[in-house]
């Protein structure tokens, strides 16, 4: 999502540093944290210094920028708060630790942005600027309105709360072939061994592993319906808006986000359980593929979710111009146009 904001706006005219890893492929001015991304790299075990770095380059070059945009979790928080900057920090995982339920409103002064609504349901009490919902780049994923397979795809990674086991149990029920395209974390080894590769052994049942995004388009463009059976507060699901894109139904479980994501009926189907699953994925996999195709072109590209981050920049814009004379709160009310500034998201 870094990668697609930050081309977006550069793309739109504006000034764009990117912190990140010193191989990241950029349109935006660079400034590398390592030497390459450190879940590549071999030497690497502990990702906290990296990022301690990172943040500490932001800060000796904060003075430059309009806008802060972390996308760093938390630990940039005790470094920015109260300093004055403009900030905005994108929340993308889980909300619902206990851990997380003081954090935010100890640092009322960073503003937050959820990825749906449902994600910042568990914080009601943090300062939330907006939601906004991720996009893709229009042209990323090429659509496929007549598909020549007959099969359902599942895309993620192999863990408990994906449902990987269920979206199996459905496609066995509707009598579809079912391909996995997914990857097998070093923490779910476990669970992959003894819960789901007994499972691969199930006829018309397809293990691919992992695919790149250049071949995303083909796996999922080519599929009856993409199952995403998930039992977790799914904070947003990029591979639901890969599949609209591809102009793919989806078939999901009403958890998370699901409900903001998927238009009931034109785009997939919600349901409660693998019983309804079943009762309806041939339905699903009979969808309108054109349509599919521009609901996702009206409501998941680029270039809605770089306008969205930009009504907020320019409101944080106007609230640090007045000096901290009103409220956060307020200041979020406000929706004026500013023609010349510079935006730093942070990787």
């Amino acid at each position: 999502m870094v990668a697609y904001l930050t081309d977006e706006l550069v793309r739109q005219g504006h000034e764009v540093t990117l912190f990140a890893s010193g191989d990241s492929r950029t349109c935006a001015n660079l400034v590398p944290a390592c030497r390459q991304a450190l879940r590549l790299d071999p030497d690497v075990r502990e990702h906290i210094p990296y990022h301690a770095m990172m943040l500490e380059q932001v800060k000796r070059l904060a003075g430059r920028f309009d806008v802060l945009h972390f996308h760093t979790d938390l630990l940039h928080f005790p470094v920015f708060s109260g300093t004055g900057h403009a900030t905005l920090t994108t929340l993308h995982g889980r909300q619902d630790l206990f851990e997380l339920r003081e954090f935010y409103t100890t640092f009322p002064d960073m503003p937050l942005v959820s990825i749906s609504d449902a994600q910042r349901a568990p914080i009601p009490s943090a300062t939330f600027a907006g939601t906004v919902l991720h996009g893709l780049p229009a042209d990323l994923l090429a659509p496929s309105f007549r598909p020549a397979g007959d099969y359902l795809a599942f895309l993620g990674r192999i863990s408990p709360e994906k449902g990987v086991d269920r979206a199996i149990e459905i496609a066995r029920a509707a009598g579809m072939p079912l391909k996995i395209a997914a990857k097998v974390d070093r923490a779910d080894e476990a669970y992959f061994r003894e819960r789901i590769a007994p499972l691969l052994n199930t006829a018309g049942v397809k293990f691919i592993g992992e695919i790149n995004d250049g071949q995303k388009a083909r796996f999922l463009g080519e599929a009856a319906a993409l199952l995403f059976p998930i039992d977790w507060p799914e904070p947003f699901g990029l591979v639901m808006i890969e599949a609209m894109a591809c102009a793919t139904p989806v078939l999901a479980f009403d958890r998370g986000s699901v409900r903001e994501v998927i238009d009931q009926g034109v785009t997939g189907c919600i349901v409660a359980n693998v019983r309804e699953a079943i009762q309806v994925v041939r339905w699903t996999s009979q969808l309108d593929r054109k349509a599919v195709r521009r609901r996702f072109e009206q409501r998941f590209t680029t270039r809605r979710m770089a306008d969205a981050y930009l009504r907020l920049y320019r409101t944080l814009i106007a609230q640090r111009s007045r000096d901290n004379v009103i409220p956060m709160a307020r200041a979020l009310a406000v929706r004026p146009g500013v023609e010349q500034w510079q935006i730093q998201p942070s990787a």
